[in-house]
């Protein structure tokens, strides 16, 4: 594309000549690269420093993120024979890899574990250096509200602790009315989408393993506060777990590696499922390393995309515009909202409803801890085992063994992550330079104080203290591992995620999901909408 038309595209989107050369955030980025830092990752992790190929000026259907709901879209789309690209901002990172070099261990602070960060307070409450670099973490910081996000190709699929239960029939249909039938998901979607992520409950031998000795702490002390801890769907590979536990592997998931990726091939993410199956059909490709600025319409009807090609020491490589017929927006709650809300505000998406921006939650995400809970073990493993369910003071809750995230040693900490059926919600600004602003209520603590009830009675059970002294109180909801909403179904879009307004414009991600995944953890759920919507958008033409 020729300086001329590209002129011309960024005027279409109200962006004028800024979307020409390098933003001055970019440079700012660029100029925090460490050259030592760059060196070391260039030797570790050659691949994500290959030479990133440019997405076509043209694409029949174009899915802005390769998380869940984009990896499914992605599949639905190729299968059906629409030439696909998909635009994901981060890294494509090697899987599996059983054989790097100690460098990059990602529980440790390096390029790895964070995207874009300097500093970083996790739940233990100390405080991390990372190096800036483009990893698979992103943590957005709002006033009162951290919100933890997936970065790369397979998005929250990379940093999620893969698990996968499926919300009980009543709690859904508080969250979702009338607009998406439950029986409907659990006869057709739930199964498919279980069937392609390959999901599975931990097996007997790696629960008995000295990495779970804290799930099994966590299950004792559960049983003697009287609840039935239940199995957890998940997507682990238990043979390279096993291979974890009898040292023929890089140790991965036995050591609290997780939430800051897996690089042995332990955690069955979307790149080993559906992103594969998809690209094996010829009609779709993966782009990393394009980062989408702002999306709007030609006069034809075309959809125009402003991206810019970064490397992932945030150097820009290069900025265009490309277009599509069909655009599905999957770049995760925030930045689908975000993509939405600055088209309207420059009139490059007029017709977008007062209902995008509106809906977000964090489905009632919480941190629980217990202290002095012995395991005889030096590490925690990743993978939860169990989960409990309770009702206090009204409030559905449910609990889920946890291990320690950011902390592979065991200090006998017991953690759980913690979900309720949170009514909260909150809308998104946008500042003057075009990004999000959130009036989360951090005050509310309804849900806060239900969970905390549970791990208080837990705790008397085994007379154990809850919280770490001086690190971490007994619950905490700073925050959320699953921003949902902004853009939802029913409201800012059909009951089938087609954006009110706009013809060939689709959410497809967590933005879809009123704020609340029916208190248990949302992926299976996004992935298993997505399901059914692609399914009726292929059906309908649209």
């Amino acid at each position: 594309m020729d300086r001329r038309t590209l002129l011309k595209s960024a005027a279409a989107l109200g962006l004028g000549a800024t979307i020409v050369g390098t933003s001055p955030a970019a440079k700012a980025e660029a100029a925090t690269s460490n050259p030592l830092q760059v060196l070391k990752y260039k030797l570790v992790v050659p691949e994500i420093f290959a030479t990133l190929a440019d997405a076509p000026s043209y694409t029949q259907a174009v899915v802005i993120g390769s998380g869940f709901g984009g990896a499914v879209a992605a599949l639905r789309l190729a299968q059906a024979g629409v030439q696909t690209t998909v635009l994901e901002r981060g890294s494509r990172w090697p899987v599996p890899s059983n054989t790097r070099a100690i460098f990059a261990n990602d529980t440790l602070p390096d390029g790895r574990g964070f995207w874009r960060q300097t500093s970083f307070t996790g739940l233990t409450g100390m405080k991390l250096y990372p190096d800036y670099f483009g990893g698979v973490l992103d943590v957005v910081k709002f006033n009162g509200i951290q919100v933890w996000q997936g970065v790369g190709v397979g998005g929250g699929s990379l940093v999620y602790t893969g698990a996968h239960p499926i919300p009980q029939q009543a709690y859904f249909e508080s969250v979702f009315g009338s607009t998406v039938t439950y029986a409907e998901m659990a006869a057709t979607w739930f199964p498919k989408t279980a069937g392609v992520l390959g999901t599975s409950t931990m097996p007997d031998d790696v629960y008995n393993a000295k990495p779970y000795a804290h799930s099994r702490v966590w299950d004792e002390q559960a049983r003697k506060a009287g609840y039935s801890p239940s199995k957890i769907e998940g997507i682990w590979d238990w043979g390279v777990m096993r291979k974890e536990i009898s040292g023929k592997v890089r140790k991965s998931a036995t050591v609290s590696e997780s939430n800051y990726g897996n690089a042995n091939g332990v955690k069955k993410g979307l790149a080993l499922n559906y992103l594969k199956q998809a690209e094996a059909t010829g009609k779709a490709k993966i782009y990393p390393g394009h980062e989408v600025l702002d999306i709007g319409r030609e006069a034809s009807g075309r959809y125009l995309i402003s991206l810019r090609k970064v490397s992932p020491t945030g150097t820009v490589l290069s900025t265009r515009t490309v277009t599509c017929d069909q655009l599905y927006l999957a770049g995760g709650s925030l930045s689908t909202t975000e993509l939405l809300m600055r088209a309207r505000s420059k009139g490059a998406l007029p017709n977008l409803n007062e209902e995008v921006g509106n809906g977000w939650g964090t489905n009632g995400d919480a941190a629980i801890v217990r202290s002095w809970s012995g395991t005889g073990s030096l590490t925690q493993g990743a993978a939860s085992r169990s989960k409990i369910t309770d009702v206090v003071d009204g409030l559905p809750i449910t609990m889920e063994n946890w291990f320690v995230p950011g902390l592979p040693l065991d200090l006998g900490i017991i953690g759980s992550l913690g979900m309720s059926l949170d009514e909260r919600r909150a809308s998104f600004g946008l500042n003057s330079a075009g990004r999000l602003t959130l009036n989360w209520a951090a005050d509310q603590t309804d849900s806060l104080n239900a969970l905390a009830k549970v791990n208080s009675k837990i705790a008397a059970a085994s007379k154990v203290p809850t919280g770490v002294k001086l690190f971490a109180k007994s619950a905490n909801d700073f925050f959320t591992a699953h921003p949902l909403g902004g853009a939802v179904l029913g409201k800012a879009t059909d009951n089938y995620g087609r954006v009110k307004g706009y013809q060939g414009l689709y959410v497809i991600d967590s933005a879809m999901i009123p704020g609340n995944a029916g208190a248990v953890n949302p992926a299976i759920t996004i992935a298993a909408l997505a399901e059914r919507n692609i399914n009726n958008i292929i059906d309908n033409a649209g």
